[in-house]
């Protein structure tokens, strides 16, 4: 290898160690924002525009939030039931709209469904009335919202442990109130059920229970279910979220678990923890750009007392510790094969030397 290459390589591989270390060893990538009392409960990714959509606890408001913490108000609808506002949320871009829970403070049992157009000026397509008997006037109701291809979408009733579904026109029915949802016995001083939905390309639905920490397989055609059997119980599992490699990501207020099945989810592993600060909250996580996975800080545990006040909340971008510590490790290959290529370019020098002095000789 002549001197030339070797100084070349050398130098090739000193910038890209440069560039890549502070993106392996960076503290976590928090996205600040700011909006009076706005205590998000619920975020979604919006893959057309790139940036991030989040609910409210306090009003019936939709916020855009960037990369960089821009906000952008692309929702705020006077005209549903006062008194309410936006729990869970999800950005259905195959329909182009954004799918909203509507929660009803002075009347829980009475929820809606709402869907707007994620276009601008983001008019409402449909406001869905959620209609449930079972549940008493003081209870969480209707909770979070996922999609399936054709536009239906399916809402968990926190209370009474069902699901709706409201079809692409905004008509709502029960779809599914499987005796699996309230086999296992709940927490008593958690009144919160069924809550974090998502929808699998293989036509079935995942869902969490907060009260009992389980996760549940739910046909998206005939609303059966059955209990996932897991290696260690959830604690308190709320939002859930599928990256593309098929891994589940499963939010509760002081962790973020990672759940992967290779039987179409007949049971799971939770492969790692990530911890997280139980006093910002955590409830809701979404996949973005490039499989990265967030976890939105809403300090909805605040915004639930009514009378306090707060401005700041955030997104925190998670990894796994098994995706970190490989990171590391490529940390130390890099460098070093910076060191070794710094031998050889330095092994080249001195053989240079020597030959030219003697030449000279």
């Amino acid at each position: 290898m002549s001197f030339t290459i070797t100084k070349s390589i050398l130098i090739l591989t000193l910038v890209f160690i440069f560039f890549q270390v502070p993106t392996f060893a960076s503290s976590p990538h928090f996205i600040n924002f700011r909006s009076p009392n706005l205590y998000p409960e619920s975020l979604s990714w919006d893959r057309t525009a790139q940036h991030f959509i989040v609910g409210s606890l306090r009003h019936p408001t939709l916020l855009s939030v960037s990369d960089a913490g821009v906000i952008n108000t692309l929702v705020s609808d006077d005209s549903i039931p006062a008194n309410s506002s936006f729990l869970g949320i999800t950005v259905d871009v195959v329909h182009n709209r954004i799918l909203a829970v509507v929660h009803s403070h002075s009347q829980p049992s009475n929820s809606a469904l709402a869907a707007y157009d994620l276009r601008s000026p983001h008019r409402r397509l449909f406001l869905s009335t959620l209609h449930d008997t079972t549940s008493t006037t003081t209870a969480p109701a209707a909770n979070d919202v996922a999609f399936d291809f054709s536009g239906n979408a399916f809402v968990t009733n926190s209370a009474s442990n069902f699901i709706w579904k409201v079809d692409l026109e905004g008509k709502s029915s029960v779809f599914s109130k499987s005796k699996t949802f309230t086999k296992t016995p709940g927490i008593p001083e958690m009144p919160c059920g069924l809550n974090g939905i998502v929808y699998c390309s293989k036509d079935y639905l995942i869902v969490a229970q907060s009260n009992t920490g389980n996760l549940y397989k739910v046909d998206s055609e005939d609303g059966t279910a059955r209990k996932i059997q897991l290696n260690k119980e959830l604690n308190s599992p709320d939002g859930i979220a599928f990256r593309r490699d098929g891994v589940l990501v499963v939010v509760s207020k002081e962790k973020l678990y990672f759940i992967k099945s290779d039987n179409s989810w007949s049971d799971g592993v939770i492969y790692d923890e990530t911890a997280l600060d139980a006093e910002r909250f955590a409830t809701s996580v979404t996949v973005g750009a490039e499989d990265r996975v967030y976890v939105l800080y809403g300090h909805v545990d605040e915004g639930i007392m009514g009378n306090s006040q707060r401005d700041e909340f955030s997104i925190l971008e998670v990894r796994s510790e098994e995706e970190s510590r490989g990171d590391a490790v490529w940390v130390y290959v890099l460098i070093g094969f910076g060191f070794a290529y710094f031998l050889v370019w330095r092994f080249q020098m001195r053989q240079l030397y020597t030959n030219m002095n003697k030449k000279i000789a």
